[in-house]
């Protein structure tokens, strides 16, 4: 069985107006920030759309269908939580500047995990709304330090309001992947729109706002003190993912502990094979519509903007259709 999920849409002070049409949605909300697609965040769990499975949470499937939908590595690894969190982001004013600990800083600090994450960019465009990164009307974003800092330096550098200086900035474009390991300072900038894939946390420690206030008048409060235990200081040459893609041919863009990700770019029927994979595939649709039929006989629609979780007990899965697609797994 396969399952598609009702989105939980997040409407926020810096959401746009990409995220509805992208998914064919019929609702009147604004300022929708983000899309959960696939979530078993506790209070913030999906829930199946359709079939005979309709209503029930995803950790509900968890429980009830256990290795078979996760995998047995998996859900010895997991237990009846669902590993991966699965977003689309539309920033129409900048998000602030974040980071996220690493499961051992994570627990140091009294939670349960931290976060490693990964972007793929989508159909990104110019800000409606003037940027605090930058005057240019660019979608940007920022990604790892770009100078070598130290954590005095760091907490210095947030309160005299200069620590963008320290770090990276991207042009965005379509099909652009960043990946962000725990520890690593980033931001998405106004105008972009994201698929983001996840580990299941939602600890973050918020390091800079650029001196905004909410409704009421109040600066947004800052994590300085854990966030300067959680910074990777290291730095990089280049944090975008660089790879080539090909039409018809899996492309690897992140593999790490925690999910292995390949984009697709299919104008033909291929069929995957998942006889030696211990664990569920989540499919993105992130442009173009096809179909998914699985080795069960059943049939699902994978059109732009759908998300699809496959279980782990599925071995073989034919795509058909001109679709482009993100697959991930544990």
């Amino acid at each position: 069985m396969m399952y598609k999920f009702e989105p939980l849409l997040k409407q926020t002070l810096w959401g746009g107006d990409k995220i509805i049409p992208f998914k064919h949605l019929q609702t009147q909300l604004e300022n929708v920030g983000e899309s959960w697609e696939i979530s078993g965040v506790k209070d913030n769990e999906t829930v199946v759309a359709d079939g005979l499975d309709k209503g029930k949470s995803l950790n509900q499937l968890v429980r009830e269908y256990r290795e078979q939908l996760v995998g047995r590595e998996n859900y010895e690894r997991f237990g009846d939580e669902f590993p991966l969190l699965i977003k689309f982001i539309d920033a129409q004013k900048d998000l602030s500047i974040q980071v996220h600990p690493t499961d051992e800083i994570a627990r140091r600090q009294g939670k349960e995990r931290g976060k490693t994450e990964m972007w793929y960019a989508l159909e990104s465009e110019e800000p409606k709304v003037k940027s605090e990164q930058s005057a240019v009307a660019k979608p940007m974003l920022y990604c790892g330090l770009k100078q070598q800092i130290t954590p005095k330096q760091y907490e210095q550098m947030v309160e005299n309001d200069t620590i963008t200086d320290a770090l990276a900035r991207y042009e965005v474009h379509d099909g652009d992947v960043f990946f962000i390991p725990a520890g690593r300072i980033h931001a998405i900038g106004a105008g972009c729109f994201v698929a983001e894939i996840q580990q299941t946390s939602d600890v973050t420690y918020r390091i800079y706002d650029f001196k905004r206030k909410d409704k009421n008048g109040n600066y947004r409060e800052l994590h300085t003190k854990q966030a300067a235990e959680s910074i990777d200081y290291s730095v990089e040459d280049d944090y975008r993912t660089h790879y080539q893609l090909e039409k018809n041919e899996p492309q690897t863009v992140v593999s790490c502990d925690y999910f292995v990700t390949s984009l697709y770019d299919l104008t033909e029927p291929m069929t995957l094979d998942y006889s030696e994979l211990d664990s569920f595939v989540i499919l993105i649709a992130v442009a173009g519509a096809g179909k998914l039929i699985d080795d069960a006989g059943q049939e699902l629609s994978l059109n732009k903007g759908e998300t699809v979780l496959i279980p782990a007990s599925t071995r073989e899965l034919k795509v058909e259709g001109t679709v482009k697609f993100l697959e991930t797994f544990v």
